[in-house]
């Protein structure tokens, strides 16, 4: 992440969550097995897998039993279509999780209407606890697409609120199966006002020391 930027995670279709998945299949009316590193459905209506796995999510990438399974990636359709409703919810969740972990709070946007494209719109505030910093209240804008697309835009980013954004970024990549590249992410004109308290490195707008 940097300041003064908007970037764009686009939901990789192969990649599924395991909490994702497991609502997907309970709406499905789908039996399924938790353990410790996978999701097995072990029971879909109307097909005889003869107790063996029918689907399972390894590394987070769900494969079917092609075996028993001669519908296996209609069956995988199915599934993706609930998952995929279940995108926006999911990507609001890891988004919230993730920034509250490193110390951000909630702050909803009362004035945004939701459309045909974008469906969700809010704000995670930081507060630097750099002594010496004098804008200390940060605040980064997250817009949520119909199909889970996150779209994220900062302005500037006091130097520890900075890092911290970082880490929760990361890990929000992770869970949206999917990092972003240089494509994806624009940077803005810096502000007159800020332009002697950032610097530019590695194509990265980032706040001087």
């Amino acid at each position: 992440m940097s300041c003064f930027e908007t970037s764009k995670f686009l939901k990789n279709p192969q990649v599924f969550s395991k909490e994702v998945l497991i609502k997907a299949a309970q709406r499905l009316n789908w039996e399924y097995k938790v353990t410790q590193n996978e999701v097995a459905i072990t029971k879909i209506p109307n097909q005889n897998v003869r107790g063996e796995y029918a689907m399972k999510i390894q590394g987070s990438k769900v494969i079917y039993n092609s075996y028993y399974l001669k519908n296996g990636e209609q069956l995988v359709d199915e599934l993706k279509e609930v998952f995929y409703k279940l995108n926006v919810e999911y990507a609001r969740s890891s988004i919230l999780s993730e920034f509250k972990n490193v110390g951000f709070s909630l702050k909803k946007d009362y004035d945004f209407e939701p459309n045909q494209t974008e469906v969700d719109r809010f704000y995670m505030v930081g507060y630097s606890k750099n002594s010496k910093e004098k804008e200390k209240r940060t605040e980064i804008k997250f817009t949520i697409l119909n199909d889970g697309t996150v779209v994220s835009d900062t302005n500037y980013l006091p130097d520890d609120i900075h890092k911290l954004a970082d880490e929760a970024m990361r890990k929000l990549e992770d869970k949206l199966g999917n990092k972003r590249d240089d494509k994806d992410i624009v940077q803005k004109q810096v502000p007159i006002k800020y332009q002697k308290k950032v610097e530019v490195l590695s194509n990265k707008i980032i706040a001087k020391n």
